[in-house]
């Protein structure tokens, strides 16, 4: 896997996107305007896209940054869930995409759809053609996991700086 200019300045994004809005976390140490459906999502987006991460060994570079992704992604939902104070001031009445319905399912839909019409799967075996179809998945999934956290920062009129920042890299 060849590295180019274009991946380290997306890799460098997203780890910008992940420590800005830890910052913000911590800082207010609150949740308000943080949407843990969108975090979840991208928590999906990456467990989905990174199956291939015990399967297939490419770079240190490569096998870091997917462990990064994933434990930084799923901390930032524990936080949220679990953790005092940020899940008590999570604002889950104001949080209520329905990403099921409008983000997951039409995702894995055509997900299935273009690795069926494309023919990507024929003649590989079930655990491949399974890991090629989440990583379809994946592709599709991260390009509306953001939708959520666009439709809360609309709900709420000001939106603080590091959660702009944040949407912003992401």
């Amino acid at each position: 896997m060849s590295m180019n200019i274009f991946r380290l300045c997306g890799d460098a994004c997203h780890i910008l996107s992940i420590i800005i809005l830890l910052r913000r976390l911590l800082t207010a140490r609150n949740a308000q305007g943080i949407s843990l459906r969108s975090q979840e999502l991208y928590f999906l987006v990456f467990a989905t896209r990174y199956t291939d991460l015990v399967t297939t060994y490419y770079s240190m570079y490569n096998s870091v940054f997917k462990i990064l992704y994933l434990v930084s992604t799923a901390g930032i939902v524990y936080i949220i869930r679990y953790k005092e104070p940020f899940c008590s001031t999570y604002d889950k009445a104001q949080d209520t995409f329905r990403h099921i319905e409008f983000v997951v399912l039409p995702c894995l839909a055509l997900a299935t759809l273009t690795h069926i019409i494309s023919g990507e799967g024929v003649g590989l075996d079930l655990f491949r053609f399974i890991q090629e179809l989440l990583w379809m998945f994946s592709i599709y999934l991260e390009a509306v996991a953001i939708l959520p956290q666009l439709t809360l920062l609309r709900r709420y009129q000001m939106i603080e700086n590091l959660t702009g920042n944040y949407v912003f890299f992401r």
